[in-house]
């Protein structure tokens, strides 16, 4: 989930690396708390919250995993400082769980709920971004556990923990309110490349008060 836990260096001088980065070699394990044991008779995705219908859709992991399947080849840029370059990820596009289960117009952003009850606030337009995914496969295998298995976000553009690992749902938000990251200090937005890495970094806009 993001837990910030410094990481060997790389190489820091690459144009690539957004400032304050270093290029990682391998993908390190980086979580807060236990690694969930999966239990696919139990385990929903769920979409809820301001729906446009006002009602509540859900999945079965069967179901979700039948979904239309596409890759993306993205980075992955840690909090801790470390970057993973060009990975290949495939799973489900978020805007594919968009156009199945639409929000209300007045939404305005997202909370991506994972397991323990972790949660990470996004803005919708970094939702809806092109690359954007609910990844179940990295570089065409399935991602272990450690790693987010069944299912995690990935959001190229933000730092990682902003895309949590054990995904198990998206609520549909009216205003902003901050994930678990967010309310201890860590950036409201979380764009590597502006280095918004805690919360005293914020602008007034970048979010609500804590």
């Amino acid at each position: 989930m993001g837990h910030p836990v410094e990481q060997e260096s790389g190489d820091a001088a690459r144009s690539d690396l957004p400032p304050g980065q270093r290029l990682q070699k391998g993908w390190p394990v980086t979580h807060y708390g236990p690694v969930p044991k999966f239990r696919p008779e139990r385990w929903e995705f769920r979409v809820f919250g301001a729906t446009a219908d006002g009602g509540k859709h859900c999945w079965t992991h069967e179901e979700l995993t039948a979904l239309p399947y596409a890759t993306v080849v993205a980075d992955l840029h840690c909090v801790t400082k470390y970057s993973m370059l060009g990975a290949e990820w495939g799973g489900i596009p978020a805007r594919a769980i968009l156009d199945i289960a639409p929000p209300a117009p007045e939404v305005t952003h997202v909370m991506v709920w994972a397991e323990y009850g972790f949660s990470s606030n996004l803005r919708l337009s970094d939702f809806t971004a092109d690359r954007a995914l609910f990844a179940t496969h990295k570089d065409g295998e399935l991602l272990t556990a450690e790693h987010g298995f069944p299912l995690r976000l990935i959001v190229p553009h933000l730092y990682a923990w902003k895309g949590p690992k054990w995904v198990r749902g998206v609520e549909y938000m009216t205003a902003d309110r901050r994930g678990f990251w967010e309310e201890r200090g860590y950036h409201n937005i979380g764009d590597p490349w502006k280095e918004q890495r805690y919360s005293y970094q914020e602008e007034p806009g970048d979010g609500p008060e804590l």
